[in-house]
């Protein structure tokens, strides 16, 4: 099969850093989306082909990554892609996947859980119906249908947590809909088993005048605590956060993240230093950014805190507004940060594409000192 490959094009001279306005937490910015020696088109648009929503999954040996996609806004399900240099070329994976799986709709995301007696899954979930997958046992060489999980909601898991205890916590969100006409909640689930089979629902998030939704659940680096990134979907103001300090058990009140992370389907990773880099659609009101594919640079006690973090990188340009992010972000063991997301890529007919840009944080340190 065709292996698609690095865009070429040479690097500007410069990188243009700047400063997030209208806001009293101001944050520099760093823009390398004009970098396209950087990007990776793992799936063109066309003017008939939407690529959209793709997530990512890093296996241990640090350059094998899996993505997957659906067709259209919130469509299909079906391609997907691997990789085996770090996200540098891409071998299509479609036609070995379950045919039921083109039935699936709406942001399919891509797990690796393992379970408490060290066996490895990888997992495909989508939304519709009632949350259906695809699983592989053999590291995404085969690949198997599963019956639908039974969960009601708007998008299948945003996020999943492993626990000390070794089962894995699933984040997802449901409403609006039904006889009351609910607003947006979130809610969690759990697995003992490594994802084969879960527990019932709980409502966790749910916040009165606002839409908490896309919840992004991690750990902190320290390992004591978890924090959950909420897309706030009235865009009325910054997101949502909360936190929970027993595993899940019980979580904070939601309240308004640091202007920086205000965005849509957060995204990230730690690194070595113990910052974090998350990824996402920029919300922030009055941002020079909005509607873009950024990045937060900062500590987890800046967003423990509520402090603005260090800075922000506006990672690549859409083309249709705020219609991007939905990102997956790998860290390499070389450094390198890929952080893929779907995109209109150009100005013109062609419809959205699966973008993943490269970096590595020294890179963008330095444009700040």
């Amino acid at each position: 099969m065709k292996l698609l490959t690095l865009m070429h094009a040479i690097i500007p001279a410069f990188f243009i850093v700047s400063f997030a306005v209208g806001t009293e937490n101001e944050l520099p910015f760093v823009d390398i989306s004009a970098e396209t020696s950087r990007h990776v088109v793992i799936a063109a648009g066309t003017e008939t082909v939407y690529q959209g929503h793709p997530t990512t999954v890093l296996m241990p040996d640090g350059k094998t990554m899996f993505a997957v996609w659906c067709i259209s806004h919130g469509g299909y399900a079906g391609p997907m892609a691997r990789s085996e240099d770090g996200g540098l070329t891409w071998k299509r994976l479609d036609d070995q996947l379950p045919e039921g799986f083109k039935k699936h709709r709406n942001c399919p995301s891509i797990y690796r859980l393992v379970d408490t007696m060290g066996k490895e899954r990888l997992w495909v979930f989508s939304a519709q119906p009632l949350m259906p997958g695809i699983m592989s046992e053999d590291g995404g060489i085969t690949w198997k249908e599963m019956p639908p999980i039974g969960l009601t909601n708007v998008m299948t898991f945003s996020s999943i947590v492993q626990l000390k205890d070794g089962s894995h916590l699933g984040l997802y969100h449901r409403g609006p809909g039904g006889k009351d006409k609910s607003p947006l909640v979130v809610l969690q689930v759990l697995t003992k088993d490594g994802g084969l089979t879960w527990g019932e629902p709980k409502i966790v998030a749910e916040v009165e005048g606002k839409s908490p939704c896309e919840p992004f659940g991690f750990r902190s680096p320290a390992g004591d605590e978890i924090c959950c990134l909420l897309r706030e979907n009235t865009h009325k103001g910054n997101s949502l956060m909360m936190f929970s300090g027993d595993e899940g058990k019980t979580w904070s009140k939601p309240v308004d993240t640091p202007w920086g992370l205000s965005g849509d389907r957060h995204m990230g990773i730690c690194l070595p230093d113990g910052r974090l880099v998350v990824a996402f659609r920029d919300q922030a009101p009055k941002s020079e950014t909005r509607g873009h594919f950024v990045a937060w640079v900062g500590k987890f006690d800046d967003i423990r805190s509520c402090k603005p973090g260090q800075y922000r990188i506006k990672l690549l340009h859409s083309n249709a507004g705020g219609d991007c992010g939905y990102p997956g972000v790998e860290l390499l063991h070389d450094g390198t940060i890929v952080a893929t997301t779907y995109i209109k890529y150009r100005p013109g007919k062609e419809k959205h594409s699966v973008v993943s840009t490269r970096f590595k944080i020294s890179e963008t340190d330095a444009r700040l000192r």
